[in-house]
């Protein structure tokens, strides 16, 4: 058996939620925890409307590029070790992979990740109501992405090559707050109903999070500790504002509070809980023993640079 297999890594975004679905930048990394999608011949018929999307996705778009494509039988395979459901990118990496692995799968060729990605949007779209690209960009390309929309046709992409520095990235990491009762979408839905009613108060708190995305950039190129979490700090306070934190993860980052700051990263959630928090932990406390009396799942923040791959 002829497996093709792709794997593609999480992301977690550093600052910019919601805002960038209105034309201003995020910053996006992606982290190591993967995906990988396996694709092969076979003989069921498959159901799955998700997987029959994608196929349906690829195959439109070899037949536009006019790349010669051979038509046959599959099956497949999921391996995840990304939490769904908590703004870690798990849709956009499925996105990538299964793209990426139905590229070469029908065609016997191996594509540039901009095409990948390209193609994982369009994927995207069917799955969220209003996607900025920026979770399938980090998981296709990897590593600290700069992501801006300006229009459907015009999206800047650059991937910063920086790193993030060790004496910041050491101190980090994500917490569970639990699960939105609310999906992405609904929340970019609830969003958008709030810029409807009040434009200008929300053109301005999205104006205010495009400072603290530029912010963090500079408190990570000059690996300055105390401007990263003053930032952070920021930035929650801007979440809360546009009114993506439920009360139960308002909560929990005030007895947070006691050993660093946080914010959630991805849609948030206003029922329940919010997703992953990015935790900076700036008082070294142990806080992974901290999360495991709490009944939390916790992990360190671990940055992945290659991005979407064949195994």
């Amino acid at each position: 058996m002829n497996k093709i297999q792709y794997r593609t890594p999480a992301k977690i975004i550093f600052s910019g939620e919601h805002a960038v679905v209105y034309g201003k930048p995020a910053l996006v990394s992606a982290i190591g925890k993967y995906l990988t999608f396996s694709v092969w011949e076979g003989k069921k018929e498959i159901k799955d409307p998700h997987i029959l999307f994608v196929v349906k996705t690829v195959q439109a778009y070899l037949k536009k590029k006019k790349i010669e494509m051979v038509k046959k039988n599959y099956d497949y395979l999921i391996e995840s070790t990304i939490p769904i459901g908590r703004g870690l990118g798990s849709s956009a990496a499925f996105s990538v992979a299964s793209a990426a692995a139905f590229l070469e799968f029908f065609s016997g060729k191996q594509f540039e990740k901009e095409e990948i990605n390209n193609i994982a949007y369009q994927i995207e779209k069917q799955f969220h109501s209003r996607p900025s690209g920026a979770d399938t960009s980090a998981s296709c390309f990897g590593g600290l992405i700069y992501f801006r929309k300006e229009f459907e046709f015009l999206k800047t992409i650059s991937n910063l090559h920086i790193k993030i520095p060790k004496i910041i990235e050491e101190d980090l990491y994500l917490i569970d707050s639990g699960k939105p009762s609310e999906t992405t979408s609904e929340m970019v839905e609830i969003v958008g109903r709030e810029y409807n009613r009040d434009p200008k108060r929300m053109d301005f708190l999205f104006s205010e999070i495009e400072k603290t995305t530029k912010r963090l950039v500079v408190s990570l190129v000059k690996e300055d500790k105390i401007f990263f979490q003053k930032t952070i700090i920021k930035n929650e306070l801007l979440l809360e504002k546009i009114g993506v934190v439920s009360k139960q993860t308002k909560q929990l980052l005030i007895f947070l509070k006691n050993f660093g700051v946080g914010k959630i990263t991805g849609a948030g959630g206003k029922k329940g809980g919010s997703g992953y928090i990015m935790f900076y932990n700036v008082n070294k406390a142990n806080i992974e023993e901290k999360c495991k009396e709490l009944q939390l799942s916790c992990f360190k923040f671990i940055s992945e640079e290659k991005g979407v791959s064949k195994l």
